[in-house]
């Protein structure tokens, strides 16, 4: 079977088309075809050798579906001609997090493979409402944002939330956050995507290269009180100002290292706010089934923003280097 394959990160270049042995499922196992794929800045961190405990070789991407065509001695939460997601974190079920991930397309193979070999738990099955494209990029963007706002933030109609950027994440949240009743703001380099997300329901958009300190103009749209609940998906670079707009007693979801991974936390807003810092790598099997509910029940469709055929993967990784994009890339094998 075709599959693309990291042996030498750093570049696009690294990523290269390669050729595995068909997989033949165990006890407890099935086979997956994949239909469909969609691509997250981890893993552009993962081909720049930029994501820590990385073992290569891999088959990079962690987010994709497609149809079960074999099981194992044993299974009995799929069968053949399932549509299938599966989850980012294969051991995580239900509960709190366990102790080690194993993540896919970097703890372990990924899903950028004409098909993928799983645990059974490892899959959920995917609505008939959602086509394969869509379902593709729920497991890790859409899972973090329903963690961040639901699980982690028990967000409440009514309340405030800071998004920042239109990326996958954010624009999950930002629809979850509408769907369930809260008042959006959005941050954005680009006033044309801030339009974008205004037509996905956002009450309000700051672009931050205009203004530099937007974290003021956050207070002032909220009559200096600040907002309930920041999304924070940029890191170091921004992480300061995410704290400086969020009310007192309110929650940060910490997500992304978009402008970098190390950051130093001011401590005394944190203290003197009494804010919720809460890290979030994405949830578990159960959140995914529960976010799935969510989306059916309010006929939310995820946002893409183009979708490329399997051969061209690496383009996929241009794109996403280039950051010119509002939503998912898609990958259609």
């Amino acid at each position: 079977m075709n599959v693309f394959e990291i042996r030498e990160p750093g570049s696009i270049t690294g990523l290269r088309p390669a050729t595995r042995e068909t997989p033949v499922p165990g006890p407890g196992q099935v086979v997956v075809e994949m239909k469909a794929a969609s691509l997250n800045f981890r893993d552009l961190l993962i081909l720049k050798g930029q994501y820590p405990n990385l073992r290569l070789p891999v088959i990079p991407l962690s987010d994709g579906a497609g149809t079960v065509i074999a099981t194992g001695p044993g299974v009995s939460r799929v069968r053949a001609g399932d549509r299938v997601a599966g989850i980012f974190n294969q051991n995580w079920i239900d509960g709190p997090p366990p102790r080690r991930a194993l993540a896919l397309g970097g703890d372990r193979d990924g899903v950028l493979s004409e098909q993928l070999l799983l645990p059974e738990e490892g899959v959920v099955k995917i609505p008939p409402a959602l086509s394969f494209e869509e379902a593709a990029t729920l497991p890790c963007a859409a899972v973090t944002a329903w963690n961040a706002l639901f699980v982690s933030g028990h967000l409440r109609p009514g309340q405030t939330v800071l998004i920042l950027g239109t990326g996958g994440v954010s624009l999950f949240a930002l629809q979850f956050a509408k769907m369930a009743g809260a008042r959006v703001i959005v941050t954005s380099s680009s006033d044309s995507k801030l339009e974008k997300a205004a037509r996905l329901g956002a009450d309000e958009g700051i672009n931050y290269r205009t203004r530099p300190e937007w974290d003021k103009e956050v207070l002032a749209r909220t009559d200096g009180e600040g907002v309930d609940h920041t999304v924070e998906v940029g890191g170091a670079g921004t992480l300061s100002r995410s704290l400086a707009c969020t009310r007192p007693g309110g929650h940060v979801a910490v997500i992304g290292v978009l402008s970098g991974g190390q950051a130093e936390i001011p401590v005394f807003p944190l203290l003197s706010k009494q804010l919720r810092l809460q890290g979030i790598y994405v949830g578990s099997r159960a959140h995914f089934e529960a976010m799935l509910g969510a989306i059916v029940q309010n006929g939310l469709h995820p946002v893409i923003d183009r979708v490329l055929p399997f051969e061209e993967a690496p383009e996929a990784f241009r794109a996403m280097e280039q950051g010119n994009f509002t939503g998912k890339i898609c990958l259609r094998f």
